[in-house]
């Protein structure tokens, strides 16, 4: 009964909101074609189930037949040998049970691998803008979560269906040719069996909801408190003893809702084990009635009531199995959901790789918006779209700005090969979105972006990545080693080529001063190195790379000046013999570039020298006296140039 019973908890513990789920059309076709790799191993595993259900009812029958025909007749052989058979049948129903689970395992876990490394690698080729709307912990779940209850579908649910069908047919089948009176009065305390886990389930379900929400904020707490920047926030801002007696409230509402859950459940299954003992009951009230008068035999009665036993589980399992299967479907159809996003950026047909050497750079007439979230994401992985999608009956989604306003308007100019060409402009003009164009992180509405002549719509992104190098102004860094994060950018490159990077980016004492050498693990997002330690990590990940453009999103900002002096030297050797494109805030910086680009409100304003556009006395004149001048050096009154 015990089996039986948890199969029905579980049941009427799910959520019954999923039944009303609208799954999308060819759901169960798409399922058909993951189960079709482990169809052998299915099918094996649908017919030891089957099996293992016809033992249920092997089982009291053969004991039926120990009673009746070999102790009330005093057969002492018969009884050892059907009793030796009834051993046989434990260990046939041990091996069988075993089997089936390496099956089940075989078939669940695999499946978990092909939807999780399908799902992954899917993700991971989607656009930046996709991982700016998407919520991280929403995708995660539909690894972890949704991947587990689709699995579900071919292994939990399916063997529990044919288990259940199969025993619950062959032990009412057994009891009516047994004793067709006291089935048909079993039957009559179905609806009491039945309405109780109803009535009961509806609760659960709510309870195991409100757990499951309950778990998920306090994990969410946990998470923001217990990364490096919660850390170091609550450390520099937080109050502990608030912290601490709002954790205390949370995990006392998890205290209290997992009491509520452990007496419902406990009185679920008493409920359950109590009326199954009544209608046992009045099978042997009734039965020993009738075996007295001589109607029915002792052993025909002892079987009945062990069948009773395994036929309430599996009729109350079947009677609310939708619930099961919905939950399976909707988990499937949401993995679906997130397979089903077409990445906004992927290689064209017939793309191809960019030739190797020295590039110019070119942007042709470039228009560019940032695309809705209706282009780029699901309203299920993101708060923010649903709330922009619900404002607007049309269905036009919006990211609370114009979805037709241009970032970038026509901007034209260009790079030569080995040139350096500084963006500058006020905070919105629209540099780091040039950047981000270059790299392709994004295409351009109109116009084209070019390299080395090929429209980058027209090349591969394996030979893009291997052709340009960026580093922002917060470098990531993985929590791994210092060499790991290195070979990020070159998995084949040796100990003596790391060195030399590290050498190159004024990082080579890293390789004495850190306890491990390179095998230190920096943390997580390099939270044990300084600031100008990670930018410089940073810049020897991009010389190892040696890529034949150079992207710089203000790698020097927010650096005290003596870490800024140091990276700048590290700069000037990634940047020698390369094409490089540099968002400048330091006025060294802009004097050095060969060309300077002026943006505002997403127009190219201006472009020349820095004494050219000086003498043009337009926006970057502004900006140098607002921005620029206070970096100039100071300059002793004797030695100024235009004194006496």
């Amino acid at each position: 009964m015990q089996e039986g019973t948890w199969s029905t908890f579980r049941s009427f513990s799910r959520d019954k909101g999923v039944t009303s789920e609208r799954l999308s059309s060819g759901t169960v076709r798409r399922i058909a074609g993951y189960a079709r790799p482990y169809l052998t191993e299915l099918l094996l595993f649908l017919l030891l189930t089957a099996l293992n259900g016809g033992i249920v009812v092997a089982t009291p029958l053969l004991t039926k037949t120990i009673i009746d025909d070999g102790v009330i007749p005093g057969d002492t052989q018969l009884v050892v040998w059907l009793a030796v058979g009834l051993a046989g049948l434990a260990l046939l129903e041990a091996a069988l049970t075993l089997t089936q689970r390496w099956y089940s395992a075989r078939i669940g876990e695999g499946l978990i691998y092909d939807l999780r490394t399908q799902v992954f690698d899917h993700v991971q080729r989607m656009s930046l803008a996709f991982f700016t709307r998407t919520q991280t912990g929403s995708l995660i779940s539909r690894l972890n979560t949704d991947v587990i209850g689709a699995q579900r579908a071919l292994t939990t649910t399916l063997s529990s269906v044919v288990s259940n069908a199969v025993s619950l047919v062959l032990v009412l089948g057994t009891m009516l040719l047994l004793s067709w009176r006291i089935t048909l009065i079993v039957l009559l305390l179905v609806p009491v069996f039945l309405i109780p886990a109803k009535v009961f389930g509806r609760r659960l379900a709510g309870i195991t909801r409100e757990s499951m929400r309950l778990d998920a904020e306090m994990s969410s707490v946990m998470t923001e408190r217990f990364n490096v920047g919660g850390a170091m926030l609550v450390k520099l801002y937080g109050r502990p003893d608030e912290e601490s007696a709002q954790f205390s409230r949370r995990a006392a509402r998890v205290r209290d809702i997992g009491v509520t859950s452990s007496m419902y459940s406990r009185i679920f299954f008493t409920g359950l084990t109590l009326i199954a003992s009544l209608a046992t009951a009045v099978v042997y009230g009734l039965g020993g009635t009738l075996a007295i008068g001589g109607a029915v035999q002792l052993g025909t009665l002892v079987a009945l009531a062990t069948l009773l036993t395994r036929l309430y589980g599996p009729l109350t399992a079947l009677s609310n199995v939708h619930v099961d299967i919905m939950t399976a479907l909707v988990s499937f159809d949401r993995v679906f959901e997130v397979l089903d996003l077409r990445p906004a950026i992927s290689d064209a047909p017939g793309a191809r790789a960019l030739p190797a050497g020295p590039v110019g750079l070119e942007f042709d007439r470039v228009s560019f918006r940032y695309p809705t979230p209706a282009e780029v994401s699901l309203a299920s992985l993101e708060s923010v779209a649903i709330t922009d999608r619900q404002a607007d009956p049309a269905g036009d989604t919006t990211s609370g700005a114009d979805p037709a306003a241009l970032v970038l308007d026509e901007v034209s100019f260009r790079a030569d090969p080995g040139e350096m060409v500084a963006l500058v402009g006020p905070s919105g003009a629209g540099k780091t979105t040039i950047t981000h164009l270059v790299t392709r992180l994004y295409d351009p509405v109109e116009g084209s972006v070019r390299l080395g002549g090929h429209d980058l719509r027209e090349v591969t992104a394996d030979s893009l990545r291997g052709t340009v190098g960026v580093v922002t102004q917060d470098a990531h860094l993985f929590h791994d080693t210092v060499a790991e994060n290195l070979r990020y950018a070159r998995p084949d490159a040796t100990d003596a080529e790391i060195a030399s990077a590290l050498r190159a980016a004024r990082l080579d004492y890293l390789t004495t001063e850190l306890p491990e050498g390179l095998d230190t693990v920096v943390g997580d997002r390099g939270y044990r190195l300084s600031g100008g330690e990670k930018q410089r990590l940073a810049i020897a990940r991009l010389l190892l790379k040696a890529p034949a453009l150079v992207v710089l999103d203000e790698a020097t900002a927010h650096l005290d000046s003596e870490s800024e002096a140091a990276v700048q030297e590290a700069l000037a050797e990634a940047l020698r013999g390369r094409t490089s494109l540099i968002i400048a805030h330091r006025l060294s910086t802009v004097r050095e570039a060969d060309r300077i680009l002026v943006l505002d409100h997403g127009h190219l304003v201006e472009h020349g020298t820095h004494h050219e556009l000086l003498a043009a006395g337009g926006l970057y004149a502004q900006l140098y006296h607002t921005q620029f001048a206070p970096q100039e050096p100071s300059v002793p009154a004797a030695e100024a140039p235009g004194r006496v």
